[in-house]
């Protein structure tokens, strides 16, 4: 026996399908960004290598904690490939992808500049050619890294490049 379905129940599945249709686009374009997270690779010799870059350019470290897993880590990768700020990260820092994986791997990385917790991911260290750590007072402010204007991030990297350090808030909540 066939059962009609009623109208509010048919206008519903119209609803839910228009949505589906709507927002699938977003989530395939979020799908299709970048995952430059490798568990494979050693962490600590890639970070021993750009610093040695970074001492012989003068230019910053760009270590980036984060996962494939984590919408925002793949977000802040996707910027780093855009227009403006991909050149900014190309040409002023030694870019170093460590893969995190939840929150258990690679914590040494972070743990060698004084970040002892991950409060997120991604997690942003830019550290200098000798070493030192830049950013401390925002390494934990791109968990929103997604959502953030690409400006806002520009601007941002664009003032370290500069060396001015101070006016470099990433436009992120704490």
């Amino acid at each position: 026996m066939f059962h009609r379905p009623s109208p509010s129940a048919a206008i519903l599945s119209v609803i839910a399908l228009g949505l589906l249709a709507l927002f699938s686009p977003i989530a395939q374009a979020a799908d299709d960004h970048p995952r430059p997270y490798d568990p494979t690779r050693n962490a600590m010799a890639d970070v021993d290598a750009a610093l040695a870059l970074a001492a012989n350019s003068g230019k910053p470290a760009l270590l980036v904690l984060g996962g494939n897993w984590c919408h925002d880590s793949r977000g802040l990768a996707y910027k780093f490939e855009q227009e403006g700020l991909s050149q900014i990260v190309q040409n002023d820092f030694h870019l170093v992808y460590v893969d995190v994986g939840v929150r258990n791997r690679n914590l040494d990385v972070a743990e060698r500049f004084g970040v002892n917790e991950l409060r997120g991911t991604p997690t942003v260290l830019i550290v200098s050619p000798q070493g030192a750590l830049l950013n401390a007072d925002t390494v934990h402010s791109w968990r929103t890294a997604y959502s953030l204007e690409l400006s806002d991030v520009t601007d941002y990297f664009a003032a370290f490049a500069r060396g001015d350090v101070a006016s470099a808030p990433p436009g992120a909540p704490e």
